[in-house]
């Protein structure tokens, strides 16, 4: 399969090879036509394949095909359940669209940023909105944005505003859009409250997904290595300087553990960053472009705010904290081993992570060989649960004695 084949215009296949792309993916060659043909669509797909392309590139030129009206009104909208994924598919719609012949203005709306900037910058029109639940329903409510002539809307990554809790500001979004529009619903997974609200919303949507297989990428080589969790941070440092790791990207659990990581990581000399939901916008933005041009070389992340990060030749992802969900493993590892390049994936694995990581291991389809290294070897027995003590009756009144004692009084 080749990008020509799949009806793009002359404008968008030039932008194509300028970013290097040579043949679509299997979401790509499967997801485009069917946009182009102006169907409503559901197509469930990971990340690292692509889908971004998949929307971007058929809603541009769908955009272009149509007749121009004087004034510059929304007709795209784009829903996404970050700041960092918006501005990662802004930046999608105007490296595609750069080429084409009537350039189409794209305009990002989004919380952490000057909301009277924003709406001077609609006052000067726009084709295409990229935005997050929240800034957008403001923007509805001040009555500073006209979605009257929107003919598509894309939510990108459905799944996680559910996970992030937006499931309401989504169903208000939708409530607020007119009811003749193109649907396109883009998820690395489809749990049932997902259909539920699609059925709403979708006029016989087409479900597509990409072709079955593990669900981790065949060119990420996945590590799982034993060790204390007092002496993660030791072992990090030993991997980054032994292995001579120059970008890696490290997942903790919390905003604290990121920062408390970085810390040490700095007093070892080793040049690193935190990004996380703590940041202002100005500072995530900060870092995340230190990070991509390698001004320092780790990144210690939260999956909140990696969520979205797209970060070209990245080498190696780190698990310092495994992921609560067996699916977030798929979406961190995902960052590196991207455009045909190779990735390693490290997990570190403590007494207490054993279950855990068997159960991602059940879900990614993977059996990873246990490694361990030299100096900081997994070492003690793993902690016994004790089961709690059974409840003492008499120290407090039950629910019902409580009523019962209320009935009696009266």
């Amino acid at each position: 399969m080749i990008f020509s084949s799949l009806g793009l215009s002359k404008d968008l296949l030039e932008a194509v090879k300028y970013a290097g792309h040579e043949a679509p993916t299997s979401v790509q060659a499967k997801a485009i036509p069917l946009i182009l043909k102006g169907q409503d669509l559901i197509a469930q797909a990971r990340t690292g394949t692509g889908k971004t392309a998949s929307f971007v590139l058929p809603v541009l030129q769908l955009l272009q095909d149509a007749v121009s009206g004087n004034k510059k009104v929304i007709k795209a909208l784009v829903l996404a359940p970050t700041r960092e994924l918006a501005m990662q598919v802004e930046h999608a719609f105007k490296a595609y669209g750069r080429q084409m012949t009537r350039p189409l203005r794209t305009i990002t709306l989004i919380g952490g940023l000057n909301i009277d900037l924003q709406i001077r910058n609609l006052h000067h029109g726009a084709d295409i909105a990229v935005a997050t639940p929240g800034r957008l329903l403001d923007l509805v409510k001040r009555g500073s944005i006209d979605l009257s002539l929107l003919n598509i809307l894309v939510v990108d990554e459905a799944d996680k505003m559910f996970d992030l809790g937006f499931a309401e500001e989504l169903e208000a979004v939708l409530n607020a859009l007119p009811v003749d529009r193109q649907n396109l619903l883009f998820s690395a997974t489809i749990p049932e409250k997902l259909t539920v609200l699609a059925q709403k919303f979708m006029r016989m949507p087409v479900h597509i997904k990409e072709e079955e297989g593990a669900p981790t990428a065949d060119r990420i080589v996945q590590r799982a290595i034993e060790v204390n969790r007092n002496n993660r941070g030791p072992l990090l440092r030993h991997l980054i300087q032994a292995e001579q790791w120059g970008h890696v990207l490290v997942f903790v659990a919390s905003v604290r553990d990121a920062d408390m990581l970085v810390v040490k990581l700095l007093k070892a000399g080793i040049d690193a960053n935190a990004f996380h939901g703590g940041l202002t916008q100005a500072q995530r933005e900060h870092v995340l472009k230190g990070f991509k041009t390698r001004k320092f070389k780790v990144l210690v992340a939260t999956d909140l705010a990696a969520r979205g990060i797209d970060i070209n030749k990245l080498p190696v992802v780190v698990n310092y904290d495994l992921p609560r969900s067996p699916d977030d493993y798929i979406h961190r590892i995902g960052r590196t081993a991207r455009a045909g390049e190779m990735g390693v994936a490290v997990s570190f694995v403590g007494h207490e992570d054993q279950a855990h990581f068997a159960l991602i291991e059940k879900r990614a389809r993977v059996r990873l060989p246990r490694e361990s290294v030299q100096g900081f070897e997994l070492t003690g027995e793993p902690l016994l649960k004790e089961k709690g003590k059974a409840p003492v009756k008499g120290h407090r009144m039950s629910k019902k004695d409580k009523a019962r004692a209320i009935l009696s009084a009266n």
